[in-house]
């Protein structure tokens, strides 16, 4: 039975919309974003600058080096670096550009302008709030939700933009993430026109697989990736893990390469693409079965997100290392009952990894993610499963997702604000 076309096309727009490229780690660049432009609309360069932020906005801005800054991190940097250098035109590309004269600048900046941070109080998990002054002007942009949604602009407190209007011009709603299913989503790789989605799954390859061998051949954060591969070996299974993370260990270094994202995230990104890639690589898989496993392993990613939202106490890693394992069982030939049997193995053993923030170690926790995908799917292929009623896990691989989008979603709050209180020194 094939998908209705409304699906099938929801299915193509949700991989359109996920799939996109990203300059840096992607909180402090939506902060960069947000900074960039209330700079564009005060028409001037910021004599002041407050920054209201959720915490979980401050919790992955704080430690994370923003790239094209000379090595510079934290939120104020990730302000100055879209202020002095920013094109907020570009969006998750908005440093993307910078020049070493605008380097210089922003030392210069943060040395001589005041930048204030506070915590956003009853706002979104990802919220974020720039006041600029110059000249006797302001500027306001609110960035919520996701991570280039402009909630609204105020320029000397009139509101010159407010998204409630957006509906009158015509802005276009996203896809209905709620149709993803594991049935639907096999059926869709199976079934999918190629050229429906190759364009976006070519930059993903491209990009993804790029910054991961930078990741692997130089020196970048922990080295988890190359680490494992000189300890353990080059098996396809250490390799895939090992090649995520040092994907990871760059990127959150501040490697000048793009990523394509996944669920908002470069981590993620990286997370759902490169093991699925090197998989297909050793396996002599054709192209054609590369791309339909990354629909599997995206699609599948972005369908347990959803349900946990953006920002969280769960880590994403978790989400997008156990979506690999469904990729690369559908490699290995497995479908519906293998892919479902995958995930579900794979949640249960690593769910408990929680979020604390953008910095190295999630090079080790995407590596833990990853090796509980491919073990998920052994573990079937051995003809071993975990059952309903072991722990969080239900009958059926949808109520199991369910239950951990209520644990991220929902019952971590309380250990992310905890997090939170911890990272910023908070008694």
């Amino acid at each position: 039975m094939r998908l209705s076309e409304d699906v099938y096309r929801t299915y193509v727009q949700i991989l359109k919309e996920e799939l996109v490229p990203a300059f840096g780690c992607t909180e402090p660049i939506s902060l960069a974003y947000c900074a960039a432009k209330a700079r564009e609309v005060l028409g001037a360069l910021p004599e002041r600058v407050e920054i209201h932020a959720s915490g979980n906005i401050i919790k992955n801005v704080k430690s994370v080096i923003v790239p094209n800054t000379d090595g510079l991190k934290g939120i104020p940097a990730a302000a100055a670096a879209g202020i002095v250098g920013g094109n907020p035109d570009k969006k998750l590309e908005v440093i993307a550009e910078v020049t070493p004269e605008q380097k210089h600048a922003m030392c210069e900046y943060l040395e001589r302008v005041p930048i204030s941070v506070k915590p956003l109080e009853n706002g979104e998990k990802l919220d974020i709030l720039v006041r600029v002054y110059a000249a006797g002007h302001s500027a306001e942009v609110r960035i919520s939700r996701t991570h280039c949604n402009i909630a609204y602009i105020r320029r000397d407190g009139e509101m010159i933009y407010h998204e409630d209007a957006s509906v009158c011009e015509g802005k276009e709603a996203k896809a209905d993430r709620s149709l993803l299913t594991i049935e639907n989503i096999v059926r869709f790789a199976e079934d999918m026109d190629i050229a429906d989605v190759k364009e976006v799954l070519d930059r993903q390859i491209s990009y993804n697989y790029a910054i991961a061998l930078e990741g692997m051949q130089n020196d970048w954060g922990a080295n988890i990736g190359s680490t494992l591969i000189k300890t353990y070996g080059d098996d396809v299974k250490i390799m895939s893990k090992a090649m995520a993370a040092a994907g990871s260990d760059a990127r959150m270094s501040g490697c000048e390469l793009p990523v394509v994202i996944n669920s908002g995230s470069g981590n993620q990104g990286i997370t759902v693409s490169v093991p699925v890639i090197v998989y297909a690589e050793r396996l002599r898989s054709s192209q054609e079965e590369l791309y339909r496993a990354l629909a599997v392993s995206n699609l599948t990613a972005v369908h347990i997100k959803h349900g946990i939202g953006p920002l969280s106490a769960f880590c994403g890693a978790v989400s997008a290392g156990c979506a690999a394992g469904c990729g690369i069982a559908y490699l290995f030939g497995g479908r519906e009952e293998e892919i479902s049997h995958t995930l579900v193995n794979s949640l249960a053993t690593v769910s408990g990894i929680f979020c604390d923030g953008a910095k190295a170690s999630c090079a080790a926790k995407i590596a833990s993610s990853v090796e509980a995908g491919i073990l998920g799917y052994y573990m079937y292929t051995n003809g071993q499963q975990f059952y309903a009623e072991d722990g969080i896990v239900s009958k059926g691989v949808e109520n199991t997702i369910r239950n951990v989008c209520r644990l991220g979603g929902n019952a971590m709050n309380e250990t992310d604000e905890e997090i939170i209180r911890i990272m910023t020194h908070c008694d």
